[in-house]
């Protein structure tokens, strides 16, 4: 079984900044790449980012580019969200997934992290 660490996340203003992170705890041939979702309250859970397990390829959702950059340190086995100009539409639980492909379906997720909260304030 693996799992995957969480780490990050809180309270943060409107147009602030945070990092989560995410280790999962061995690798196995089901993990293609790891990435981020989040559910807010009364919603979906929706795809955020994802990275693949060698770092060479990205995939965001629309609402997020140009805000938010997910990165790998291979040496760590850590995969890092950074987000920048948060808005309160960002509030939400995160949730790390390694997923069977680079994609945004949660069909392909093979493991998920316990969630992390992030709250933005107007």
């Amino acid at each position: 079984q693996v799992q995957l660490v969480e780490s990050g996340g809180g309270l943060v203003q409107d147009g602030g900044s945070l990092r989560l992170s995410c280790a999962p705890t061995r690798r196995t041939s089901a993990i293609y790449a790891l990435g981020w979702f989040r559910q807010a309250p009364g919603k979906e859970r929706e795809f955020v980012a994802a990275i693949t397990w060698g770092g060479t390829g990205t995939y965001y959702e629309d609402s997020v580019k140009g805000r938010f950059t997910i990165s790998r340190d291979n040496a760590k086995s850590t995969v890092y969200l950074q987000m920048s100009s948060l808005k309160p539409e960002d509030t939400a639980v995160y949730y790390c997934a390694a997923s069977r492909a680079l994609s945004a379906r949660l069909e392909y997720v093979a493991y998920w992290g316990q969630g992390t909260q992030v709250t933005v304030s107007s």
